[in-house]
């Protein structure tokens, strides 16, 4: 006896009781709530929609714009230093016409990575008529070359060739990438590490627009330090690979002989000002740009070109998914609680959708993020977690109304889906109290 009263003295606090059975029937609920603290409890979900809805776009926007270049000369040596987003540019394009009769070319790289564990692009030309074209990346400890630029031999859409254990952190590689018409090979600081037949490319590679430190067609900035670049229409040997990387080392130039049939040579000699000479002759000039830029803006990149093998890419998956549950179980519980429509799943649902294609548009034009469409489909799936989620925990919500603690009521009945007290038939409300 004195359990049940004091179950229903709780309840009575609350601002709630128990419906007849035969409105349980009818309504699928057990909870009479009055219509003031329906109306009350509407707002505050409105408002915790509005700030979910705020976050989410600023995590999703931000910052806004395009920022400061973070690119300086380092301070007791030849070289670069590159922070989280920065790039320099080849002020003009790149042509092979001179150099058409090559069949192979090389490319020589002085680098330190900031980071052992990063996936981005430091080495990418880029041509307006087929966007990507050759470029080299750290994919964390590995190196990656691929190779995107159209093949009128084959049908094929890119090359990849992985290189493993290369990079760490505060580790300076002197890296070597060759190639003739059978196979490339690659050398780390003058010695032969690998050669694969997989990816061949000739000097018809130096095509278009250099890009360092960052890809081309996506927010790919790589972190680290630059101390060298040389561009050759021809494969070096294994004794020229060797012997530029001695006098490198010693001179902080490679011994060229005048038999290397040098396309571009940037020695990162200049110490100040936003220009980088090109030391082989009349080829292009790099330059350090202002802001943190993109060559090419890419809108809803297709899912499968944004595929990558690697907990990188699994990690962003989960982000875009849990980023979304709140807004899918706040937005269903406000548009079925508040607004009572009947169609709340559906219109929750559309709302995740829109809110992340409004993201995914914008971000196409901020250079600090990547439009895709695995993003999108993600957030939508998140959102439907989210409602899934509300709708799983209803029945809790309910049998948690009459909890001993008063702080479980509160959440329970908050999120209970009761019947108001015109639908219940009281007609004394005056004895029901709402204590918010």
């Amino acid at each position: 006896m004195d359990a049940h009263r004091d179950t229903k003295d709780r309840s009575i606090v609350m601002g709630t009781t128990r419906a007849d059975p035969e409105l349980v029937r009818r309504t699928g609920s057990s909870l009479r709530i009055p219509i003031a603290y329906q109306a009350v409890r509407a707002r505050i979900l409105g408002v915790v929609c509005l700030l979910l809805l705020c976050g989410i776009l600023t995590a999703g926007l931000w910052p806004f714009h395009s920022p400061k270049n973070e690119v300086g000369w380092l301070p007791h040596r030849n070289g670069l230093w590159f922070g989280d987003y920065g790039t320099i540019l080849s002020s003009s394009q790149f042509s092979p016409a001179d150099w058409r009769d090559a069949s192979s070319c090389s490319i020589e790289i002085w680098l330190v990575p900031g980071l052992t564990y990063d996936s981005n692009t430091f080495f990418a030309f880029y041509n307006p008529a087929h966007r990507a074209g050759f470029s080299l990346h750290q994919s964390n400890r590995d190196l990656l070359l691929e190779d995107n630029s159209p093949d009128e031999r084959s049908s094929r859409k890119a090359a990849r060739f992985y290189v493993g254990y290369i990079f760490r952190k505060g580790q300076p590689i002197f890296l070597t990438v060759t190639t003739d018409a059978k196979a490339t090979s690659v050398y780390v600081d003058g010695a032969f590490v690998r050669k694969s037949s997989r990816i061949r490319f000739s000097v018809d590679i130096f095509t278009g627009q250099l890009v360092l430190a960052n890809s081309p067609v996506a927010n790919a900035s790589w972190s680290g330090e630059l101390g060298g670049v040389a561009l050759y229409a021809q494969e070096l040997t294994a004794a020229e690979v060797h012997r530029h990387y001695e006098s490198w080392t010693r001179t902080g130039h490679p011994d060229l002989t005048g038999d290397e049939r040098t396309v571009a040579l940037y020695l990162f000699d200049e110490r100040s000002g936003s220009v980088i000479h090109n030391h082989a002759g009349s080829g292009a000039n790099l330059y350090i740009p202002m802001r943190y830029m993109e060559l090419h803006h890419t809108l809803l990149e297709r899912p499968w070109n944004e595929y990558y093998p690697g907990w990188g890419y699994a990690k962003d998956i989960l982000v875009n998914i849990g980023g979304f549950v709140p807004l899918g179980f706040f937005f269903f519980a406000y548009l079925s609680l508040g607004l009572r429509l009947r169609r709340a799943a559906l219109v929750a649902l559309l709302l995740g959708a829109a809110t992340s294609l409004t993201i995914e548009i914008s971000q196409a034009y901020l250079p600090t993020r990547s439009s895709g469409m695995t993003d999108l489909i993600t957030n939508t799936f998140g959102t439907g977690v989210g409602i899934l989620l509300y709708r799983s925990m209803s029945p809790i919500f309910e049998r948690l109304h009459d909890h001993r603690y008063r702080g479980v009521r509160y959440v329970a009945t908050f999120f209970a889906n009761g019947q108001d007290d015109e639908t219940c038939g009281l007609r004394r409300r005056e004895d029901v109290r709402c204590n918010l």
